[in-house]
Protein backbone atom coordinates (compact mmCIF):
# COMPACT_ATOMS: atom_id res chain seq x y z
CA UNK A 1 0.00 0.00 0.00
CA UNK A 2 1.31 3.46 -0.90
CA UNK A 3 0.13 6.90 0.06
CA UNK A 4 -1.59 9.06 -2.55
CA UNK A 5 1.00 11.17 -4.39
CA UNK A 6 -1.12 12.79 -7.11
CA UNK A 7 -4.49 14.47 -7.40
CA UNK A 8 -7.28 11.89 -6.96
CA UNK A 9 -9.18 10.89 -10.09
CA UNK A 10 -12.78 12.09 -9.95
CA UNK A 11 -13.92 10.23 -13.07
CA UNK A 12 -15.60 6.84 -13.23
CA UNK A 13 -18.32 7.48 -10.66
CA UNK A 14 -21.99 6.90 -11.42
CA UNK A 15 -24.26 9.95 -10.99
CA UNK A 16 -25.51 8.51 -7.67
CA UNK A 17 -22.00 7.95 -6.32
CA UNK A 18 -20.86 11.35 -7.59
CA UNK A 19 -23.71 13.01 -5.66
CA UNK A 20 -22.99 11.00 -2.50
CA UNK A 21 -19.29 11.81 -2.72
CA UNK A 22 -19.98 15.52 -3.22
CA UNK A 23 -22.31 15.57 -0.20
CA UNK A 24 -19.76 13.78 2.00
CA UNK A 25 -16.90 16.05 0.93
CA UNK A 26 -19.02 19.13 1.62
CA UNK A 27 -19.79 17.84 5.13
CA UNK A 28 -16.13 17.06 5.84
CA UNK A 29 -15.05 20.51 4.66
CA UNK A 30 -17.71 22.05 6.92
CA UNK A 31 -16.20 20.17 9.87
CA UNK A 32 -12.66 21.28 9.03
CA UNK A 33 -13.82 24.89 8.74
CA UNK A 34 -16.09 24.99 11.79
CA UNK A 35 -14.30 22.93 14.47
CA UNK A 36 -10.95 23.40 16.19
CA UNK A 37 -9.97 19.80 17.00
CA UNK A 38 -11.81 17.27 14.81
CA UNK A 39 -11.02 13.56 14.84
CA UNK A 40 -12.00 10.72 12.52
CA UNK A 41 -13.01 7.35 13.97
CA UNK A 42 -10.88 4.81 12.12
CA UNK A 43 -11.15 1.11 12.88
CA UNK A 44 -9.70 -0.21 9.63
CA UNK A 45 -13.15 -1.35 8.51
CA UNK A 46 -14.62 -0.64 5.08
CA UNK A 47 -16.77 2.34 6.13
CA UNK A 48 -13.94 4.09 7.96
CA UNK A 49 -11.60 3.34 5.02
CA UNK A 50 -14.05 5.02 2.63
CA UNK A 51 -14.51 7.91 5.07
CA UNK A 52 -10.75 8.44 5.31
CA UNK A 53 -10.48 8.33 1.50
CA UNK A 54 -13.18 11.01 1.27
CA UNK A 55 -11.53 13.15 3.94
CA UNK A 56 -8.22 13.12 2.08
CA UNK A 57 -9.98 14.10 -1.15
CA UNK A 58 -11.84 16.87 0.69
CA UNK A 59 -8.64 18.66 1.73
CA UNK A 60 -6.38 17.76 -1.21
CA UNK A 61 -3.59 18.80 -1.76
CA UNK A 62 -3.17 19.79 1.90
CA UNK A 63 -2.25 17.15 4.48
CA UNK A 64 -5.16 15.78 6.51
CA UNK A 65 -5.78 18.20 9.42
CA UNK A 66 -7.74 15.56 11.34
CA UNK A 67 -6.46 13.09 13.93
CA UNK A 68 -7.55 9.47 13.54
CA UNK A 69 -9.05 7.82 16.64
CA UNK A 70 -9.45 4.11 17.28
CA UNK A 71 -10.83 2.42 20.38
CA UNK A 72 -9.02 -0.94 20.41
CA UNK A 73 -10.90 -3.57 22.42
CA UNK A 74 -7.91 -5.93 22.49
CA UNK A 75 -10.16 -8.41 20.69
CA UNK A 76 -9.82 -6.98 17.21
CA UNK A 77 -8.88 -9.30 14.37
CA UNK A 78 -5.11 -9.03 13.75
CA UNK A 79 -5.54 -8.54 9.98
CA UNK A 80 -7.54 -5.38 10.63
CA UNK A 81 -4.99 -3.95 13.07
CA UNK A 82 -2.18 -4.58 10.58
CA UNK A 83 -4.16 -2.78 7.91
CA UNK A 84 -4.86 0.15 10.26
CA UNK A 85 -1.16 0.54 11.04
CA UNK A 86 -0.18 0.30 7.36
CA UNK A 87 -2.64 3.04 6.41
CA UNK A 88 -1.35 5.33 9.15
CA UNK A 89 2.32 4.72 8.29
CA UNK A 90 1.90 5.01 4.51
CA UNK A 91 -0.15 8.17 4.76
CA UNK A 92 1.97 9.77 7.50
CA UNK A 93 -1.22 10.26 9.52
CA UNK A 94 -1.77 10.99 13.20
CA UNK A 95 -3.67 8.42 15.23
CA UNK A 96 -4.76 8.21 18.85
CA UNK A 97 -5.45 4.65 20.03
CA UNK A 98 -7.42 4.06 23.23
CA UNK A 99 -6.80 0.53 24.50
CA UNK A 100 -9.76 -0.94 26.40
CA UNK A 101 -7.34 -3.28 28.21
CA UNK A 102 -5.71 -0.27 29.93
CA UNK A 103 -9.08 0.73 31.39
CA UNK A 104 -9.65 -2.86 32.55
CA UNK A 105 -6.17 -3.13 34.04
CA UNK A 106 -6.54 -0.02 36.24
CA UNK A 107 -10.08 -0.80 37.31
CA UNK A 108 -11.99 1.82 35.36
CA UNK A 109 -13.76 -1.00 33.51
CA UNK A 110 -14.61 -4.61 34.29
CA UNK A 111 -14.86 -7.54 31.89
CA UNK A 112 -18.42 -8.52 31.02
CA UNK A 113 -19.62 -12.03 31.92
CA UNK A 114 -20.26 -12.76 28.23
CA UNK A 115 -16.68 -11.79 27.30
CA UNK A 116 -17.61 -9.24 24.64
CA UNK A 117 -15.85 -5.89 24.82
CA UNK A 118 -17.77 -3.90 22.23
CA UNK A 119 -19.99 -2.24 24.88
CA UNK A 120 -16.83 -1.42 26.86
CA UNK A 121 -15.61 0.99 24.17
CA UNK A 122 -17.79 3.86 25.35
CA UNK A 123 -15.83 4.89 28.46
CA UNK A 124 -12.38 4.89 26.75
CA UNK A 125 -13.93 6.81 23.85
CA UNK A 126 -15.39 9.52 26.07
CA UNK A 127 -12.26 9.72 28.25
CA UNK A 128 -10.09 10.17 25.14
CA UNK A 129 -12.40 12.83 23.70
CA UNK A 130 -12.09 14.75 26.96
CA UNK A 131 -8.33 14.28 27.29
CA UNK A 132 -7.61 15.28 23.67
CA UNK A 133 -10.27 18.02 23.69
CA UNK A 134 -11.81 16.79 20.45
CA UNK A 135 -14.83 18.92 19.55
CA UNK A 136 -16.03 16.92 16.53
CA UNK A 137 -15.84 13.22 15.66
CA UNK A 138 -16.33 12.07 12.08
CA UNK A 139 -17.83 8.59 11.97
CA UNK A 140 -18.69 6.09 9.25
CA UNK A 141 -22.17 5.16 10.52
CA UNK A 142 -24.86 4.72 7.86
CA UNK A 143 -28.64 4.98 8.19
CA UNK A 144 -29.29 1.62 6.51
CA UNK A 145 -27.41 -0.26 9.24
CA UNK A 146 -29.77 0.17 12.17
CA UNK A 147 -32.98 1.94 13.16
CA UNK A 148 -31.19 4.10 15.74
CA UNK A 149 -28.67 5.23 13.15
CA UNK A 150 -31.49 5.87 10.69
CA UNK A 151 -33.00 8.57 12.88
CA UNK A 152 -29.80 10.33 13.95
CA UNK A 153 -28.92 13.56 12.19
CA UNK A 154 -25.71 14.05 10.19
CA UNK A 155 -24.54 16.64 12.77
CA UNK A 156 -25.40 15.07 16.12
CA UNK A 157 -24.63 17.05 19.26
CA UNK A 158 -23.64 14.93 22.27
CA UNK A 159 -23.99 16.23 25.80
CA UNK A 160 -21.21 16.65 28.36
CA UNK A 161 -21.46 12.92 29.14
CA UNK A 162 -21.27 11.94 25.46
CA UNK A 163 -24.94 10.94 25.43
CA UNK A 164 -27.33 11.29 22.51
CA UNK A 165 -30.82 12.63 23.11
CA UNK A 166 -33.05 12.22 20.02
CA UNK A 167 -35.29 15.03 21.32
CA UNK A 168 -32.40 17.53 21.03
CA UNK A 169 -31.78 16.85 17.37
CA UNK A 170 -31.64 19.88 15.13
CA UNK A 171 -33.34 20.31 11.75
CA UNK A 172 -31.05 20.05 8.73
CA UNK A 173 -33.21 21.73 6.11
CA UNK A 174 -31.51 22.44 2.79
CA UNK A 175 -28.40 20.65 4.07
CA UNK A 176 -27.61 23.45 6.50
CA UNK A 177 -25.70 21.97 9.44
CA UNK A 178 -25.43 23.42 12.92
CA UNK A 179 -22.41 22.29 14.91
CA UNK A 180 -22.73 24.78 17.76
CA UNK A 181 -22.37 23.19 21.16
CA UNK A 182 -21.89 24.21 24.78
CA UNK A 183 -18.57 23.83 26.62
CA UNK A 184 -18.00 20.15 27.42
CA UNK A 185 -20.24 18.98 24.60
CA UNK A 186 -19.06 17.75 21.22
CA UNK A 187 -20.56 16.91 17.85
CA UNK A 188 -20.61 13.56 16.07
CA UNK A 189 -20.70 13.94 12.28
CA UNK A 190 -21.70 11.21 9.81
CA UNK A 191 -20.78 12.19 6.24
CA UNK A 192 -21.82 8.85 4.72
CA UNK A 193 -25.16 8.60 6.53
CA UNK A 194 -27.07 8.46 3.25
CA UNK A 195 -24.94 5.72 1.72
CA UNK A 196 -25.94 2.05 1.62
CA UNK A 197 -23.70 -1.00 1.89
CA UNK A 198 -24.00 -1.38 -1.87
CA UNK A 199 -22.96 2.27 -2.39
CA UNK A 200 -19.91 1.68 -0.21
CA UNK A 201 -18.78 -1.31 -2.27
CA UNK A 202 -19.49 0.41 -5.58
CA UNK A 203 -17.34 3.34 -4.40
CA UNK A 204 -14.59 0.99 -3.24
CA UNK A 205 -14.56 -0.50 -6.74
CA UNK A 206 -14.65 2.86 -8.54
CA UNK A 207 -11.98 4.49 -6.37
CA UNK A 208 -9.88 1.36 -5.72
CA UNK A 209 -10.07 1.90 -1.94
CA UNK A 210 -7.84 -0.68 -0.16
CA UNK A 211 -9.36 -2.88 2.55
CA UNK A 212 -8.23 -5.63 4.93
CA UNK A 213 -8.16 -9.05 3.25
CA UNK A 214 -10.83 -10.43 5.58
CA UNK A 215 -13.52 -8.65 3.54
CA UNK A 216 -12.88 -11.17 0.77
CA UNK A 217 -13.31 -14.96 0.78
CA UNK A 218 -10.59 -16.87 2.61
CA UNK A 219 -10.26 -20.06 4.63
CA UNK A 220 -10.67 -19.73 8.38
CA UNK A 221 -11.42 -21.90 11.41
CA UNK A 222 -14.92 -21.04 12.62
CA UNK A 223 -17.63 -22.41 14.89
CA UNK A 224 -21.38 -21.85 14.87
CA UNK A 225 -23.01 -19.98 17.76
CA UNK A 226 -26.48 -18.43 17.74
CA UNK A 227 -26.60 -18.64 13.97
CA UNK A 228 -23.25 -16.86 13.46
CA UNK A 229 -19.85 -18.17 12.39
CA UNK A 230 -17.33 -16.96 14.99
CA UNK A 231 -13.58 -17.47 14.93
CA UNK A 232 -11.51 -18.43 17.99
CA UNK A 233 -9.06 -15.97 19.49
CA UNK A 234 -8.04 -14.28 22.76
CA UNK A 235 -11.77 -13.74 23.37
CA UNK A 236 -12.41 -17.50 23.52
CA UNK A 237 -13.36 -20.42 21.33
CA UNK A 238 -15.94 -23.16 20.92
CA UNK A 239 -18.00 -24.16 23.94
CA UNK A 240 -19.20 -27.63 24.72
CA UNK A 241 -21.23 -28.89 21.78
CA UNK A 242 -19.72 -26.38 19.33
CA UNK A 243 -17.44 -27.78 16.63
CA UNK A 244 -14.49 -25.99 15.04
CA UNK A 245 -14.58 -26.27 11.25
CA UNK A 246 -12.50 -25.00 8.36
CA UNK A 247 -14.71 -22.95 6.02
CA UNK A 248 -14.38 -20.43 3.22
CA UNK A 249 -15.77 -17.20 4.64
CA UNK A 250 -15.52 -13.44 4.54
CA UNK A 251 -16.53 -10.61 6.88
CA UNK A 252 -19.18 -8.04 5.99
CA UNK A 253 -18.26 -5.84 8.96
CA UNK A 254 -15.41 -5.81 11.47
CA UNK A 255 -15.48 -5.32 15.21
CA UNK A 256 -14.76 -7.13 18.44
CA UNK A 257 -13.90 -10.73 17.56
CA UNK A 258 -16.12 -12.08 20.31
CA UNK A 259 -19.32 -10.79 18.68
CA UNK A 260 -18.55 -10.33 14.98
CA UNK A 261 -19.45 -13.21 12.72
CA UNK A 262 -18.26 -14.23 9.28
CA UNK A 263 -20.46 -15.39 6.41
CA UNK A 264 -19.81 -18.29 4.07
CA UNK A 265 -18.76 -16.83 0.75
CA UNK A 266 -16.71 -17.43 -2.38
CA UNK A 267 -16.47 -13.71 -3.22
CA UNK A 268 -12.76 -13.08 -3.73
CA UNK A 269 -12.99 -9.63 -5.35
CA UNK A 270 -15.09 -6.49 -5.24
CA UNK A 271 -17.30 -7.48 -8.19
CA UNK A 272 -18.19 -10.76 -6.53
CA UNK A 273 -18.92 -9.03 -3.21
CA UNK A 274 -21.27 -6.57 -4.96
CA UNK A 275 -23.10 -9.45 -6.65
CA UNK A 276 -23.42 -11.19 -3.28
CA UNK A 277 -24.83 -8.30 -1.28
CA UNK A 278 -27.17 -7.26 -4.08
CA UNK A 279 -29.33 -10.30 -3.28
CA UNK A 280 -28.88 -10.16 0.51
CA UNK A 281 -31.94 -9.36 2.62
CA UNK A 282 -30.02 -8.56 5.82
CA UNK A 283 -27.82 -5.59 6.63
CA UNK A 284 -24.26 -6.47 7.53
CA UNK A 285 -24.84 -5.63 11.21
CA UNK A 286 -28.08 -7.57 11.36
CA UNK A 287 -26.39 -10.62 9.85
CA UNK A 288 -23.11 -10.65 11.74
CA UNK A 289 -23.14 -8.55 14.93
CA UNK A 290 -24.19 -10.32 18.13
CA UNK A 291 -23.97 -7.09 20.16
CA UNK A 292 -26.88 -5.66 18.15
CA UNK A 293 -29.05 -8.64 19.11
CA UNK A 294 -28.98 -7.98 22.84
CA UNK A 295 -32.32 -6.17 22.56
CA UNK A 296 -34.54 -4.43 20.01
CA UNK A 297 -33.08 -1.09 21.11
CA UNK A 298 -29.47 -2.22 21.71
CA UNK A 299 -27.87 0.36 19.40
CA UNK A 300 -30.04 3.24 20.61
CA UNK A 301 -29.36 2.39 24.26
CA UNK A 302 -25.61 2.45 23.61
CA UNK A 303 -25.85 5.73 21.69
CA UNK A 304 -27.63 7.34 24.64
CA UNK A 305 -24.63 6.29 26.77
CA UNK A 306 -22.09 7.80 24.36
CA UNK A 307 -21.40 4.96 21.89
CA UNK A 308 -20.47 5.63 18.27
Amino acid sequence: MTATTEAPDVTGLSPTLADLEAEAIEIIREVVAEFDRPALLFSGGKDSAVLLHLARKAVWPAPLPITLLHVDTGHNLPEVLRFRDEVVADGNLRIEVAHVEEWIADGRLKERPDGTRNPLQTVPLLDTIEAQKFDALLGGARRDEDRARAKERIFSVRDAFGGWDPRRQRPELWNIYNGRHAPGEHTRVFPISNWTELDIWAYIEAEDVPLPDIYYAHERDVFLRDGMLLTPGPWGGPREGETLERKTVRYRTVGDGSCTGAVESDATDVRAVIAEITVSRLTERGATRADDRLSEAAMEDRKREGYF
